[in-house]
């Protein structure tokens, strides 16, 4: 099982992120997407759920017209894991695809 990120580690990984907000009451990392349209987000969202299942590991997510609204935190460990931190980095490569 994925163990939750200490203080330190938390700060520093997402230091490395761009874009991406830690959100210390929710124990997670969000960041907001933004689109051309509705078919330009939802082939990202796509694009992100073929990720995620590969790597098993899924996001909390929404979709409203051209946004995509992403949560990650690993349940199983009450916080952020590395797991949250290598899918950050994967979506972040599949956004840049996207426009």
């Amino acid at each position: 099982m994925p163990e939750k990120l200490d203080d330190a580690a938390l700060t520093e990984a997402v230091a490395g992120l761009e874009g991406w907000q830690l959100d210390r009451a929710a124990g997670a990392i969000r960041r907001s997407f933004g689109f051309a349209d509705f078919v330009e987000a939802f082939g990202f969202m796509t694009r992100v759920a073929l990720r995620a299942q590969a790597m098993d590991h899924h996001p909390d997510w929404s979709n409203s017209y051209n946004r995509v609204e992403i949560t990650l935190s690993t349940h199983s460990a009450g916080g952020v894991s590395r797991n949250d931190i290598e899918l950050a980095r994967a979506i972040d490569k599949l956004a840049g695809k996207a426009g």
